[in-house]
């Protein structure tokens, strides 16, 4: 190696000491002088010697580099034990960044000096992130840990096993993408509940709502309705917040059908776009009208990602699936637009998913189009119903007029298009 690539490892050696340094001297910034095992300085010659310990080991061999690392980790081990025993602190995490420090300094002279400037602004990020990650950590319940782990199962564990073909007579159902697909609506539906548990107790209604729509817009709306029965002077602003998690919903229903198959937003997009600013502009207007609440609802969301409810959701994903291929070739539109009402009185996600694959083969976009939306205009009626059964009738009257202007613009828009 020549003398000028050498000298910019070692530069890029002595930035990452020194990133690394910074991050643990600022934490260590009110200890004095001789109270800490390792600061700025410490850090930084820790990378040189790794580097210098990778360029000796060119003529001395690759056993001299591990000997040298095996040393510094023996020697920085015993200062960092002293000092733990001194301060009664067991924590590894300033010995384990000295000995990354020592071997991305060896790294930046005989590997990519991009890889290990990554990793250096890596560590430094979990190094600086401490109190946030532990805060997150006691936040953390059982439950969401498990709906990781179950995550993580059914992706890796059990879609590998499922048979990515069709298995029944009608070429409907393919278990490998039906499940991929459960698999994305339930991993959607968590992020929305883990929103919802990180807004909803400290932001107001139309964060909480907004967040409460994209993990169950149903949900919301049974939280939001029972609170306005509760607080009926907060009615205006919690049809406010109803109408807002619905809009999410029309958002994410679009989102979920384009991922499947792009082409069909082209018949979709326009008319449940337009239902879906009609809500979003009457929930902010509502919020507007009622003013800055300085309370938050507590919406209490149950956790979505279940392993029954992925399976529920797989299951109801092949079953309209099936039926929609039966329907559609025996009673053609009428067939599939009824299945497509009857569907959306309980859920959206699961129509959305499977007119979106039959639209990739068999089904027409347009077709497709009018399904989904229909069972999301069904869906609609069905929230406002709750509305008025678990809320006061003002917030009622209230969702039931935006909602009807929703469906009611949709319908024209798709009108206009097509005629």
């Amino acid at each position: 190696m020549t003398l000028d690539p050498l000298l910019e490892r070692l530069a890029v050696a002595l930035a990452i000491g020194m990133l690394i340094g910074l991050e643990r001297g600022w934490k260590q910034r009110d200890e004095a002088e001789g109270e800490r095992a390792a600061g700025l300085r410490t850090y930084m010659l820790a990378t040189l010697l790794g580097a210098l310990c990778a360029i000796l080991s060119n003529g001395l061999g690759p056993v001299f580099l591990s000997l040298a690392f095996l040393a510094f980790a023996i020697a920085f081990t015993a200062f960092a034990w002293l000092e733990a025993s001194a301060e009664g602190n067991v924590s590894a995490t300033g010995t384990v960044a000295a000995l990354l420090a020592f071997a991305l300094g060896a790294y930046s002279i005989l590997g990519d000096i991009r890889i290990a400037v990554a990793v250096a602004v890596t560590a430094t990020i979990i190094l600086a992130l401490k109190q946030p990650l532990h805060s997150w950590l006691r936040r953390l319940t059982w439950v969401e840990i498990r709906a990781v782990l179950i995550l993580l199962a059914m992706t890796f564990l059990l879609l590998p096993l499922l048979p990515n073909r069709t298995v029944d007579p009608y070429d409907a159902i393919n278990p490998a993408e039906i499940w991929l697909l459960a698999i994305v609506i339930a991993a959607l539906s968590f992020v929305g509940y883990v929103a919802v548990r990180i807004l909803g107790s400290r932001h107001g209604v139309a964060l909480a709502a907004l967040a409460g729509g994209l993990a169950s817009s149903t949900a919301t709306t049974v939280t939001l309705a029972r609170l306005s029965r509760e607080q009926p002077g907060a009615s205006r602003i919690l049809a406010g917040g109803i109408l807002l998690s619905s809009a999410v919903m029309v958002v994410r229903v679009i989102a979920v059908a384009g991922a499947v198959n792009v082409p069909l937003l082209a018949p979709l997009a326009w008319p449940l776009g337009a239902g879906g600013l009609v809500l979003l502009l009457a929930g902010a207007l509502l919020l507007w009208h009622a003013g800055r609440d300085g309370s938050s609802p507590d919406l209490k969301i149950q956790n979505p990602f279940e392993l029954g409810t992925a399976l529920r959701l797989a299951g109801l994903i092949a079953l309209i699936s099936l039926f929609a291929k039966i329907l559609g070739e025996k009673f053609g539109g009428a067939g599939l637009n009824l299945l497509a009402i009857l569907s959306g009185i309980a859920d959206v996600d699961a129509v959305t998913l499977s007119f979106a694959r039959l639209s990739q083969t068999s089904l027409p976009l347009a077709a497709a189009a009018i399904g989904i939306a229909l069972a999301v205009a069904t869906n609609t009626v069905v929230k406002t119903g709750m509305t008025f059964v678990l809320g006061t009738p003002k917030t009622g009257w209230l969702v039931a007029a935006a909602g009807a202007a929703a469906i009611t613009a949709g319908a024209v828009t798709h009108f206009l298009r097509v005629g």
